[in-house]
């Protein structure tokens, strides 16, 4: 096994960090590495903001659905969904007149634009995930910054076609790492040609693991582990919340 697949192996989500300050030289390292990534016809379709200022940090923690490490992290990274540089220049570049002149449809950044720019920027988060692990720097995805819209829109100064996709929190890793969690079998997530449902037998065989630590004394009354991660994730609070800065955000892009 090469050094590269050991490092994807062994990450884990990182919320304690070292006594360690990240150094000039790694953070170049791993934005560059971001710069590096796959992009749909190398335009680039992202920005990266680094969070340097301490209240800044404290803001976003408490705007992320209250994760005070967050504010402890060493690296504060946001990933931006970015087509307003693009529309920018195009206007630079006189584009509607050229449209106008050549009998071409000009429009707005559409919701197919954002997912581009949001693949974009996701793929690049990654390739900086990996640089940071071959550091000994560890990582946490926040996907919250996509909540709270107009807020994190004022915080981070954000224009009109630029999206917070999400956040990276990096540190060095302490003494004890933190466990590595299991994932389901391949064979329920890979499929050969065409998607496949999968049937009764089969969800109950990928949960199985996961079923068996369900506790039915648990605090949201659940009396299955299909219902504790409704409750906990697909129907809780901040997901709803989520949805509704999602689609707050959309309307800019449904023009």
């Amino acid at each position: 096994m090469n050094e590269t697949i050991k490092l994807i192996n062994k990450r884990a989500s990182l919320r304690k960090y070292a006594d360690k300050e990240i150094s000039q030289q790694d953070k170049d390292t791993i934005i560059n590495s971001a710069l590096r990534a796959p992009t749909a016809g190398n335009m680039m379709l992202y920005s990266i903001i680094v969070i340097e200022d301490q209240e800044k940090k404290k803001l976003l923690s408490k705007s992320c659905d209250h994760q005070p490490f967050i504010a402890k992290a060493p690296l504060v990274m946001v990933f931006l969904a970015d087509y307003q540089r693009w529309y920018d220049y195009y206007n630079l570049s006189a584009v509607k007149e050229f449209c106008l002149r050549e009998d071409i449809n000009y429009s707005s950044p559409s919701e197919a634009d954002l997912m581009l720019a949001c693949s974009d920027a996701l793929i690049a988060a990654q390739n900086s995930v990996i640089a940071a692990e071959s550091l000994g720097i560890g990582s946490c995805y926040i996907g919250d910054i996509m909540e709270n819209y107009e807020k994190h829109q004022e915080i981070l100064s954000l224009p009109e076609f630029v999206f917070p996709i999400s956040m990276l929190v990096m540190g060095h890793y302490p003494e004890k790492r933190p466990g590595i969690k299991s994932r389901f079998d391949k064979k329920y997530l890979v499929f050969e040609n065409e998607y496949r449902s999968l049937n009764e037998e089969e969800l109950d065989n990928m949960f199985a693991e996961r079923s068996q630590k369900f506790n039915p004394d648990n605090s949201f009354n659940a009396d299955n582990y299909g219902q504790l991660m409704y409750a906990r994730k697909t129907g809780a609070g901040f997901s709803k919340e989520m949805a509704r800065s999602v689609r707050t955000m959309l309307k800019k892009w449904q023009k």
